[in-house]
């Protein structure tokens, strides 16, 4: 007969095995739901690249495949920013494209016939199964609940403020710079209640791993130090942090340093100065806890007095006079606009430009997050109930990524992985108290009056009320995988360059224009043939079309961009001299007014405008295309400026024809438009869409022009003659 002791080891042991092979179950079962609920693109549309950025991420990965990683480190792009050229080793961040590379190779050589381009497809959501699986991982670390860190997997896996990102076909750099983002913080985590150089080292590894492959690095590298800072405020000063964070620090830094595109950054820009400043901060304090044992009281706090004082006084001198001197490079615009929302309108209408770049509505917060942000501020109030040092950081993290969202839509994204942690404690603090079987035992009775009754448990004990909490907690549950699911489907699913509307019969209607005329590019024009479009288009011209182009996304050169913004908001006469100095063949515009699709250049015309007067104030003017009463229009009460533009011109050339005499409409726009076509001189139209919404138009020679390059410029001379002289009045009102 068994001892009984060891019976009820044994049955432990049982219990604890079942219990992990539960759990891993269910980890698998979340990573499964979280990479299937990103494949909708895929199976209503096909396995396609989507947005803009992601077609050149796609385009330099086949590089890198096909020319090797050394060729690809050292690649210049004579295709793209002509005449200027690109140096694309040393201006990108290469860890996607590294990534992609290694699964491929690594594929290949386990005779998988595998596709590059499916790899970079179904990237996003492999590693979003990761960030689910390194989600429980950080959540784990918070509390000894392990619901809190399945919930926060599942959260994680379905969320839509990170599904946004992350839908096949999505190869952008968050695709798998969101994994990094969490497993680097709870590498960081496992550091600091550890103390171990092994695992700062690992943070820093991955820290440099993340720097490799997505800019939003600089959250992490203010975070940590930020996270140290407040816990040396708080008089927690150890072994543990010094430890943790040095070896992260200078780890970190060397790995990081050893990106191109980042280079000296981490020790010369004032991005970085924070994590520089803290590194020194604790030597100083780990100094004054080693000094504290040799000195009396008295002693050691005039020391550490003057000390301060004097270091102080002397980082901040250093900071101040490498500043100026141009050593450490100041703040960037991007950082101002973080802080100041209306700055890059004023100072970077590039960067205001961006619609990701804009102010986060409210209603955004719950269509990405729904009812997680009710439990959001609950579980960082259990988080200051403890108050561990895990969990100042997890505080710490809520109050900067809440304010960061709410300035710019992009940064949702930061946002949704700690709200996922909060959400799952809070979530799983109330259904570990309210799915307790077993309630507390009733006081003894000292009377032994049998019409006495026990009184039976009441509020948090109750049947009643762990029933009523506990089906409340499932039919939310449910509703929030309705609703990511729905919002996954229907919202973050679509790829830009196929377009999707459905017919009176409830059927549904491709219109594939992009790539109709990307394809008509590729197949009807020169190889060399040079494109100028809005930089919207630069990447899916040159990923689709294989066409050099004047801009793209990158806008690394705003200049550049203006010159373009400038040709298409002026007069043919001035446009011309520009299209022949750039070397410009065909002409690129995108126009809705035909099918009623907003996303058109008419409707960026005026970022358009801002840009190239930020370079050109006295030949661009924004004010001459709004009316007397404020308006920015298109039909007959639209201003000489705007009617004369080359881009008003472009997009309504023979569109009147397509409509009754005096019949023709914008969609868009909701306004009907003049009878007359406007007439180009120096274009001709080349190619047209089924739906009108790519345009094409072929630059004349000068023998076509019938007149040469020399009067072109004279009568472009003469017009600035004639603006200067003209006064400027006062700044209208104008509506937007």
């Amino acid at each position: 007969m068994a001892h009984p002791a060891l019976d009820v080891l044994l049955k432990g042991s049982s219990g604890r095995s079942t219990r992990g092979l539960l759990r891993i179950i269910i980890l698998c079962t979340i990573a499964a739901a979280a990479v299937s609920s990103r494949l909708f693109s895929v199976i209503r549309f096909e396995s396609i690249i989507h947005e803009f950025d992601p077609w050149f991420n796609f385009r330099a990965t086949k590089y890198l495949v096909q020319n090797g990683f050394y060729s690809f480190w050292d690649w210049f792009d004579d295709r793209t920013w002509h005449p200027l050229g690109r140096v694309t080793g040393g201006t990108l961040y290469p860890g996607l494209m590294v990534t992609s590379g290694v699964i491929y190779h690594v594929m290949r050589f386990l005779t998988f016939p595998v596709d590059i381009r499916n790899i970079c497809v179904l990237l996003a959501p492999a590693f979003s199964g990761l960030t689910a699986l390194a989600m429980y991982l950080l959540t784990s670390e918070m509390t000894t609940s392990p619901s809190a860190g399945l919930l926060a997997a599942a959260f994680m896996g379905i969320t839509p403020g990170y599904i946004s990102r992350s839908v096949a076909g999505s190869y952008d750099n968050e695709a798998i710079a969101i994994f990094l983002l969490v497993f680097t913080f709870f590498l960081w985590i496992k550091a600091v209640k550890n103390g171990s150089i092994m695992w700062g080292a690992l943070t820093a590894l991955f820290y440099g791993y993340m720097v490799s492959a997505w800019g939003g690095y600089v959250f992490i590298t203010n975070l940590i130090p930020l996270h140290i800072f407040v816990l040396l405020c708080m008089g927690r000063y150890s072994s543990r942090l010094y430890i943790s964070y040095t070896t992260w620090y200078a780890l970190g830094t060397l790995a990081s340093m050893q990106i191109p595109f980042v280079g000296f950054l981490p020790i010369r820009n004032s991005d970085h100065m924070s994590a520089l400043g803290v590194f020194g901060l604790i030597q100083l304090v780990a100094f004054a806890e080693f000094v504290r044992g040799f000195l009396p009281g008295k002693q050691f706090q005039r020391l550490l007095t003057s000390m301060v004082l004097i270091t102080f006084g002397l980082g901040f001198g250093m900071l101040v006079l490498l500043s100026v001197s141009g050593v450490i490079a100041p703040w960037s615009g991007r950082f101002y606009s973080l802080w100041d929302t209306a700055y890059a309108k004023v100072h970077i209408p590039i960067i205001a430009s961006v619609s990701e770049h804009q102010p986060t509505a409210w209603p955004a917060f719950f269509f990405d997050l729904n009812f997680l942000i009710w439990l959001f501020p609950a579980g960082v109030y259990l988080c200051f109930q403890k108050l561990k040092d895990e969990h100042v950081f997890v505080v710490i993290y809520a109050v900067l990524s809440s304010y960061f969202a709410g300035v710019m839509v992009r940064l949702m994204l930061t946002l949704t992985p700690i709200v996922c942690v909060a959400a799952a404690l809070a979530l799983s603090a109330i259904l570990d108290n309210f799915l307790v079987i077993s309630a507390p035992t009733p006081p003894a009775k000292t009377d032994t009056n049998k019409s006495d009754k026990v009184k039976k448990p009441i509020g948090i004990y109750s049947y009643f009320s762990k029933t009523f909490v506990t089906c409340s907690a499932v039919l939310y549950l449910l509703i929030f995988v309705a609703h990511c699911t729905w919002v996954t489907s229907n919202a973050y699913s679509s790829p830009s360059v196929v377009l999707a509307s459905k017919l009176p019969d409830g059927s549904q209607y491709i219109i594939d224009d992009y790539r109709e005329a990307y394809y008509w590019l590729r197949q009807n024009t020169p190889d060399n043939a040079k494109i100028m479009s809005w930089w919207d288009y630069g990447y899916q011209i040159g990923g689709m079309a294989d066409r050099p182009t004047l801009v793209d996304n990158n806008t690394w050169n705003n200049t550049h961009i203006a010159t373009v913004g400038k040709a298409m908001s002026s007069r043919e006469e001035v446009s011309y001299p520009i299209l022949r100095q750039h070397d410009v063949d065909y002409v690129l515009v995108v126009f809705g007014g035909l099918l009623g699709y907003s996303g058109d250049d008419l409707n960026k015309f005026l970022w358009m405008v801002r840009i190239a007067e930020g370079i050109w104030p006295d030949e661009v003017s924004e004010r001459e295309f709004f009316t007397a009463r404020g308006e920015y229009r298109v039909d007959d009460e639209a201003t000489p400026a705007m009617k004369n533009s080359l881009m008003y011109k472009m997009s309504y050339h023979n569109y009147q024809n397509l409509f009754p005499p005096g019949q023709a409409a914008d969609r868009v726009r909701g306004t009907k438009l003049p009878a007359d076509t406007p007439q180009l001189n120096t274009l001709d139209e080349a190619f047209t869409s089924e739906n009108w919404i790519i345009r094409i138009y072929k630059v004349k020679d000068l023998d076509n022009f019938g007149r040469d390059h020399s009067s072109a410029v004279a009568f472009d001379k003469g017009h600035k003659k004639k603006r200067a002289a003209k006064k400027k009045g006062p700044r209208v009102l104008r509506t937007e």
